[in-house]
């Protein structure tokens, strides 16, 4: 079954359109955790797969578009909002903050289903690089305090004798340094070096021109 190593919540409080979409996503191979509230969602606990919230607009408590501006940029799944009242500025509200797609009642089932596995690959896309940060970060953990100080200079671009002097060494002490920093970080190029650094929030403060040798 095609969505048996995933998970779709559904998110409405009108028990037909949860019994309704609930069965369609079973017959689509899809398991599917139904709720009728934000805090039911909440209390259930999530399994470590690849998922997508099906969200109702208008809900007791906290609306779904509420629940939506509380949860963009946290660890929660990507969104498909589902709506009897929809309206262009709740769209554009809900579109503007990341969701996968905003579909009126009644709405065609193959419509839903496209929305919801561009939701899945979305988050399998967001899980992976939690993945990898996760490990680069790992990787980061291992450098010793010197190349941790020889990292930002590198990716910014500087010449080896330029970061050498920034740092009170010799050349060939960077270097050796360098070389250390590619290999634990395992970076296949100094590109990819770049990359990685992006992706630790590693700070550039230095640029090649500035101060040249």
């Amino acid at each position: 079954m095609e969505g048996s190593d995933q998970v779709i919540f559904l998110v409405d409080d009108d028990i037909h359109v949860r019994e309704s979409i609930s069965d369609f996503l079973a017959s689509a191979g899809f398991r599917c955790v139904a709720v009728g509230s934000v805090s039911e969602y909440l209390e259930y606990r999530r399994p470590d797969l690849p998922s997508c919230i099906v969200l109702d607009v208008e809900l007791p408590g906290v609306s779904g578009l509420e629940f939506h501006e509380q949860i963009a940029s946290g660890d929660h799944p990507p969104v498909v909002f589902i709506t009897g009242h929809g309206d262009i500025p709740s769209t554009v509200r809900a579109m503007k903050r990341g969701a996968v797609d905003f579909l009126t009642k009644p709405f065609q089932e193959s419509d839903l289903l496209i929305a919801i596995k561009a939701g899945i690959e979305r988050d399998r896309e967001r899980r992976s690089k939690q993945d990898e940060l996760a490990v680069l970060r790992r990787r980061f953990a291992e450098l010793t305090p010197r190349e941790r100080e020889v990292f930002p200079l590198v990716v910014s671009g500087l010449m080896n004798k330029q970061a050498a002097a920034e740092l009170g060494i010799r050349e060939v002490t960077l270097q050796v340094h360098r070389g250390k920093v590619m290999q634990k970080m395992r970076a296949a190029s100094l590109a990819d070096l770049v990359r990685i650094a992006a992706m630790l929030d590693i700070p550039i403060t230095h640029s090649r021109h500035a101060g040249a040798l």
